[in-house]
């Protein structure tokens, strides 16, 4: 992938800011941008990410990039608005893709480019 292709897309994903958990990816990656999840589940249908939120984060919040190259597909997930609800203590939401609006067929072999990180509980 051409990388000066994939910083312009990590920029237009970009505003991450939660104000949950900051993952530093490697300098050089161009992934610095991308949203940290707590957990992603492939099933026959969609794909469900877990990601953080102050309890007003909706699936209308993330932008999604996706690539192929060969016979796989990358696949990244960003922000595009802050989560403006100022709860007592940060949270998590799970945010529910299908294949078909991703426009991935459900037997792809997929490469998720967002960092993972823990879920270590409320207020954490």
């Amino acid at each position: 992938m051409n990388r000066r292709i994939f910083m312009l897309v990590a920029l237009a994903l970009s505003g991450c800011a939660t104000g949950g958990v900051r993952v530093s990816a490697p300098p050089d990656s161009g992934l610095s941008e991308l949203e940290p999840l707590y957990r992603a589940d492939a099933g026959r249908e969609a794909i469900t990410i877990s990601v953080a939120s102050n309890g007003c984060t909706a699936k209308a919040d993330f932008a999604f990039y996706v690539e192929r190259k060969g016979g796989a597909v990358h696949l990244a997930f960003g922000r595009k608005r802050i989560d403006p609800c100022k709860s007592f203590a940060m949270g998590k939401t799970d945010l529910t893709f299908t294949w078909r609006e991703l426009g991935v067929e459900p037997r792809a072999q997929v490469f998720l480019l967002n960092p993972l990180t823990a879920w270590t509980g409320p207020g954490s």
